[in-house]
């Protein structure tokens, strides 16, 4: 894709250097607009099964035992995220080897279509095992296609981006992520809040994953639309693709593959408590109606969509290491208050919420581009979804399953060590990495 070139503005710098450039030409702008469209759709189909998961846990699990249930569902949500790995290193290294547009368009056609089987597979009652073991099928297939989403379209993001605006472009790819949450949020109070709890069970909750494959098919149209970035574009002409990008990764840029790691490990685990399954953790834990909790989930996801893009901007600014350093500095002190004033109201639950994704910020404005940032386009998106995927596998795909655990054994009031803990470490990498901000990037 000829992205353009927009010119620098403002005088030089002391050094003589070319000040960043801050403008984005109208087809870098047509590029970002096209990727976040793109990954909002896909990952409407990965949020809707943590927001129906205690309908799922009676769908296709025998209902003897509802607490063995959710878990089940829960393990199968887990399960998913094994897969994140061996997407991330199948289609990453494809996305090097063949473009970022080819590797995206490939992985919102498997997420649209794993959607679609769960939409209309049979409940336990009607097929027995077979049902989950479609539902666990289905869940791998999304799990592969989400391992290689996040590295391709943070890439092309990134790659489409001015020189001076590589974290707001890059803060997108997170926006889509929550607009995908958002949008199935939504699928879920217009579900629980218009229907009956038998015709949700019935049919409800299918329809919800059905518009959200028929989504999908929106963004696999997007995609196809769109053209490649100027930087694999120039390493294809170059002659500069690796026949193996996990090779080449591994070998030649070992450090920032453990940074990457190190960067994801707080921000996976907190968003996948606070974005994704905190509506069903209160409904558990302190009993606040499922659909009060998701209209607390959608407007606090309103607030974090339309502050993302202004944090990629701050960041660009004042730097990666100050914004990401505030978010995990800030879980590692606030995660006992928080959880501990998780009540059951409305407000309580949205104040919590809403000031847990407002230190997300620190972290999903910046994950895309400082990733990004680590490697060079012959193994970029390998490099960022390997890594990465790896510790979302270990961090964020068991949190919900590791909450629910803590809270039917008795031990919810442990939940702010694990969150504190990983923050800290995090904090560790965020306050030790170099900053890249001004980095050269091709």
């Amino acid at each position: 894709m000829n992205t353009g070139s927009a010119t620098p503005t403002g005088p030089l710098r002391e050094d003589g250097a070319a000040p960043a450039t801050l403008r984005l030409s109208r087809a870098q702008r047509k590029a970002i607009v096209a990727g976040t469209i793109g990954n909002t759709v896909e990952w409407v189909d990965w949020a809707l099964y943590s927001i129906f998961a205690k309908i799922i846990a009676a769908e296709f699990f025998s209902k003897s035992d509802g607490a063995v249930a959710l878990l089940s569902t829960l393990a199968v949500f887990a399960v998913g995220f094994v897969m994140r790995p061996v997407g991330a290193a199948v289609l990453g290294a494809y996305a090097d080897r063949h473009g970022r547009k080819k590797g995206m368009t490939l992985t919102v056609g498997l997420m649209a279509g794993a959607g679609f089987v769960i939409a209309v597979t049979p409940s336990y009652e009607s097929i027995g095992i077979v049902s989950p073991l479609i539902l666990l099928l289905s869940r791998l297939v999304q799990g592969f296609s989400a391992g290689g989403e996040f590295g391709s379209s943070s890439a092309f993001l990134v790659e489409s981006a001015a020189r001076g605006r590589r974290a707001f472009a890059g803060s997108w790819q997170q926006v889509s992520v929550a607009g995908g949450v958002l949008v199935a949020s939504l699928l879920g109070t217009l579900a629980t809040s218009a229907l009956s709890d038998a015709a949700l069970h019935s049919w409800g909750w299918r329809v919800a994953f059905i518009l959200g494959g028929l989504l999908g098919l929106v963004g696999l149209w997007l995609r196809i639309s769109v053209a490649d970035t100027d930087s694999f574009a120039q390493v294809q002409g170059e002659g500069r693709t690796r026949t193996n990008p996990v090779k080449a990764m591994f070998v030649e840029h070992p450090a920032a593959a453990l940074r990457v790691a190190g960067i994801t490990v707080a921000g996976t685990l907190t968003y996948y408590i606070w974005v994704n399954y905190l509506p069903t953790y209160a409904n558990l834990t302190t009993g606040i109606p499922l659909r009060t909790a998701l209209l607390s989930q959608t407007l606090c996801l309103v607030v974090f969509v339309v502050a993302l893009p202004l944090m990629g901007v701050v960041s660009d600014r004042v730097g990666r290491k100050p914004t990401m350093a505030a978010f995990a500095g800030g879980f590692t002190v606030l995660a006992w208050p928080l959880l501990h004033l998780l009540g059951n109201s409305f407000l309580s639950l949205f104040l919590v919420q809403l000031i847990g994704m407002l230190l997300i910020l620190g972290y999903s404005a910046n994950c895309a581009v400082i990733m990004a940032e680590q490697f060079p386009p012959e193994v970029r998106a390998t490099g960022i979804a390997l890594p990465y995927a790896l510790a979302v596998a270990i961090f964020g795909g068991t949190a919900p399953y590791l909450t629910t655990w803590l809270h039917e054994s008795g031990h919810s009031d442990l939940l702010w060590v694990y969150v504190s803990a990983a923050s800290l470490i995090s904090l560790v990498v965020y306050l030790t990495m170099p900053e890249t901000k001004d980095k050269e990037f091709s």
